[in-house]
């Protein structure tokens, strides 16, 4: 015979946490795999070769030069779900839950502000003043086709409408995805496409009761730890001449 406690249902699983939409700079990771490339081949070259104070010197500058060149290359970094936004600058990861964030702007830099009037840069989305004058370019492109739409030629036959092969008329430059050669929206950069997003999702998710919270921020030592001993050491080696 069964008792009330074992009729009762069995507790649901916790929800999974929502994936994260990561964003970094392809072209920051290529200079900064580059940098790191031609500094160490002229590090350890220096290490295994030079003479006298020169192999101290070169791990010095190795230690100074290497941490600080990941943190603004290779670590920048954020991360979005539907709870919070996660921001990896070279020396410090913020964590800011949707309903403390006001605002994310979008000028010479990006960055995201919160209620509290604390700003972040975001080091992993970049401002390319260049790209943005190739989407105003595309955009007054798009904005002229549309509005030349209604006067383009037709296709599919010599009489148009009721002509020999005539068929549904379509705008000259058409495309499978929408139809015309216009796209869909405005036409943005690449870094303002992803401020937009990040916007969407904070207007979608900002009272949500899962995106409430404090903004946590942690210090990279990791960084800062090996770049200060070698700024250290390499100072004590120039002082000693």
């Amino acid at each position: 015979m069964t008792t009330p406690e074992d009729q009762s249902p069995a507790p649901r699983p916790p929800a999974p946490e929502s994936k994260d939409r990561i964003y970094r700079s392809p072209a920051g990771i290529a200079a900064g795999v580059l940098l790191l490339g031609l500094v160490g081949w002229l590090g350890l070259d220096a290490i295994l070769v030079g003479k006298g104070r020169t192999p101290w010197l070169a791990l010095a500058t190795l230690l100074l030069l290497v941490p600080l060149i990941v943190a603004f290359t290779v670590r920048p970094a954020v991360y979005a779900n539907d709870d919070r936004l996660r921001v990896r600058n070279p020396f410090r990861v913020i964590a800011l839950p949707w309903g403390e964030v006001d605002s994310l702007r979008s000028g010479y830099s990006n960055e995201v502000v919160t209620h509290a009037g604390a700003k972040f840069q975001l080091w992993a989305i970049p401002v390319s003043l260049r790209g943005r004058k190739k989407a105003h370019r595309r955009e007054a492109k798009a904005e002229a086709d549309r509005e030349g739409r209604g006067g383009g030629r037709r296709v599919g036959g010599l009489g148009g409408f009721g002509g020999p092969g005539g068929g549904e008329p379509t705008a000259r430059g058409a495309n499978a995805r929408t139809g015309t050669g216009v796209p869909e929206g405005p036409v943005r950069a690449e870094g303002d496409k992803i401020i937009h997003e990040l916007r969407l999702l904070r207007e979608a998710r900002g009272k949500s009761a899962g995106a409430q919270g404090e903004v946590t921020i942690r210090w990279a030592w990791e960084i800062m730890g090996p770049a200060a001993a070698g700024a250290v050491l390499l100072g004590i080696l120039l002082g000693l001449g």
